[in-house]
């Protein structure tokens, strides 16, 4: 064995890099765009002082990674609405028998802790829109919410809220930060 061949066997041994790559399944083009989220994402924001809501900071810390299979991007989040702690789970997927986005969120606790949040999600180039229609105090209340990535470890972030599709008022922006 050749001395610089070796070496590099030495070291990629002791620093844990294998030497040949495992053989992963191919992610498919639809799931690739999912991609640009796995990693250790911090989110910061404000909500704003709307009808929907009072003013206040929020933080938001993501950890994201494939599946086993790799079919599931799955992002375990713990946010701080303003001093309050909820904690969820994060599962995105693309469905190729309807060739749709999913997103779904379980909560631990918190206002939503007995219901998911489900929502069909949309990707167009660098920004990801997730839709969703729920009920409040009897009400129709459709939630929007835009990710637009302007790179890979950075995203701006808006959450609306509509009663009727047509006339939408943000509630929440920020930034979200990959982490090295």
């Amino acid at each position: 064995m050749k001395p610089s061949v070796f070496l590099i066997a030495v070291l990629a041994s002791v620093v844990g890099v294998p030497i040949v790559a495992k053989a992963n399944p191919a992610v498919s083009p639809e799931l690739q765009k999912l991609d640009v989220s796995a990693g250790y994402w911090v989110y910061h924001g404000q909500t704003l002082n709307t009808p929907f809501g009072k003013a206040g900071n929020w933080t938001w810390n993501e950890d994201c990674g494939w599946s086993a299979n790799q079919v599931f991007m799955m992002c375990s989040f713990t946010n701080d609405w303003s001093g309050k702690i909820i904690k969820s789970l994060v599962v995105d997927t693309y469905n190729e028998k309807d060739k749709s986005y999913s997103h779904y969120e379980l909560f631990n606790g918190g206002d939503s802790g007995a219901e998911p949040f489900i929502s069909k999600m949309t990707i167009n180039g660098n920004t990801r829109i997730e839709y969703a229609t729920d009920s409040e105090h009897g009400k129709k209340t459709e939630t929007r919410i835009t990710y637009t990535f302007d790179s890979p470890t950075h995203v701006k972030v808006k959450i609306e809220i509509s009663h009727d599709g047509t006339h939408w008022v943000t509630v929440d922006e920020g930034e979200g930060v990959k982490q090295p």
